[in-house]
């Protein structure tokens, strides 16, 4: 995102040549305004914009409804700018003037980490359904195996027998699609964090 217009070109002229999609914005204003909030791919924001900075533009951006991972960049080597965004969540801080091969590797990094935010938002969704399927004791159950305790000893902590908690087992493995209790570690860990190739650049002035 950069006002130069000479800077917008370049930069969507770089992406198109390697296959990536790119929208360009003068301001961040325009960006909030216009953008989809839904889209995948990367933020590419000078830090230095008129009316809303990048920093206050990375601040907005949740509560906007945006997800993208960010990288900054700028023609000022200020450190304090450039800790205070990486320390808010930006993924990268690149200086200017801009090497081809250096936006490129960190909006390919940007991306796919983008890409694994939502494969791992929609398997973690997928999860939390297959969970709440579950019937109240087969939660229970659940949740003694995947701290370690084999049937006998869930028996015991329920008060059921083991044949009982072996069939809860059986019948909350098949719900949740889980064949081993590594399968059910990851739906947890999926649990707990619970495409398309295309750069935002959000383009004004670095003055």
């Amino acid at each position: 995102m950069d006002d130069d217009d000479s800077i917008r070109d370049a930069l969507e002229d770089l992406f198109l040549s390697v296959g990536l999609q790119a929208r360009s914005y003068a301001t961040a204003i325009a960006f909030l305004d216009q953008a989809d909030p839904l889209a995948s791919g990367c933020l590419l924001s000078d830090v230095r914009l008129p009316q809303l900075g990048g920093l206050e533009l990375q601040e907005r951006l949740a509560s906007h409804g945006f997800l993208l991972p960010v990288v900054f960049m700028s023609g000022f080597a200020d450190i304090p700018m450039a800790v205070r965004g990486l320390k808010a969540g930006a993924r990268d801080f690149l200086l200017k003037p801009l090497r081809d091969q250096d936006v490129l590797d960190a909006v390919n990094a940007a991306i796919e980490l983008d890409r694994h935010s939502r494969l791992v938002a929609i398997e973690g969704g997928k999860a939390r359904l297959r969970f709440a399927s579950l019937t109240t004791r087969e939660k229970q159950v659940a949740s003694l195996i995947l701290s370690g305790r084999k049937n006998r000893q869930v028996a015991d902590d329920i008060g059921l027998s083991e044949i009982t908690v072996k069939i809860h087992r059986s019948n909350a493995m098949r719900k949740l699609g889980a064949h081993n209790v590594q399968d059910l570690v990851r739906m947890d860990r999926l649990l707990c964090f619970a495409i398309s190739d295309t750069v935002v650049t959000a383009v004004a002035p670095d003055a």
